[in-house]
Parts: C-alpha cells; structure tokens; sequence
C-alpha cells in the first residue's frame, strides 16, 4: 500500500497502521478518520485502503465504496450530536484542484447555520451557448473512457 512517488503516502501509513489517525469507521476497502486541520468540528476523510492518486488511477468499484462509506459518514453526522445540519462532500483531484495528500480522498465537513465556514468562489452564469460547448466537449471525454456511453451512463459491463 505505498505510494507511487518517492515519499511515503501518509494515508496508506495509517491504512497500515503505521500512522495514528482518530479513525470513525474501517471496512475492507475503505476507512474514514477526523482531519488533523478540520474547516468545522467533525470534518473528517474517507479513503480507499489501496493507494490511488487521483481519481484516473481509482477503479471504479474503489470509487463506488469510497461515495458509499462517505454517503454513510455524511449520514452519521447528522445523527451525532456535532452541529450539522448538513454536510459539504468535497473531493480535490489534483494539485489544479488543491489536492495536497496524493492518495484520493474524500472530506465530509459537518455545516451547520452558526458555522463560520465560507467560500469565496464567484458563481458566474455563462449564456446556454457556453453552457452547451462545455457539455459537448464532456461528451466527448465521456466518450473517450471504455465504460461509458454518454447520457447514458455506465455500461452494463461496468
């Protein structure tokens, strides 16, 4: 389970037990533990045990099991007793995205309304021509992976 690149991967340390983590939840395939430099109390990773950098090394199974335990730590905040009233899923794939720990990983951040928690993103709204070139050329990136039909989603064999 060690990273691909010259330096240890710090989750596949904890995935081995070589790391401390203040682990939630652990299965098989994935495992769930609180972040060292949490945005609001509770924010916490899910991670696939196997080393994957980003999300084009992440098989799609590994994938499914990620969103799966994350759907149900996402779920588990709501009934803590942590403020949360709802949860920020946030996934960085790649150093383009913020991605800092080279092994994919999942953030659950608990939100809650006296959270101080922000953004400073600027949501613009490009006119539908835009909106459909950027759909057009998804397509054909869609089309390019063997799995996927577009608008159709995965094939049966997936």
């Amino acid at each position: 389970m060690s990273s691909s690149t010259t330096s240890p991967c710090q989750f596949c340390a904890i995935a081995a037990d070589t790391a401390a983590a203040s682990r939630v939840y652990e299965d098989k395939h994935v495992m769930a533990f609180m972040d060292t430099q949490p945005a609001t109390p509770g924010h916490l990773l899910v991670v696939p045990k196997e080393h994957a950098r980003d999300l084009s090394e992440l098989a799609p199974k590994a994938g499914a099991r990620l969103f799966r335990a994350t759907h149900l730590i996402a779920r588990a905040v709501r009934a803590s007793d942590l403020p949360g009233e709802g949860a920020i899923l946030f996934l960085a794939d790649g150093a383009a995205a913020g991605q800092e720990v080279f092994h994919v990983h999942m953030h659950v951040i608990p939100r809650s309304k006296r959270d101080s928690f922000g953004s400073d993103a600027v949501w613009a709204k490009p006119p539908r021509a835009e909106l459909d070139r950027v759909a057009a050329s998804l397509r054909a990136g869609l089309s390019a992976l063997t799995e996927v039909t577009p608008l159709r989603g995965l094939s049966s064999g997936s």
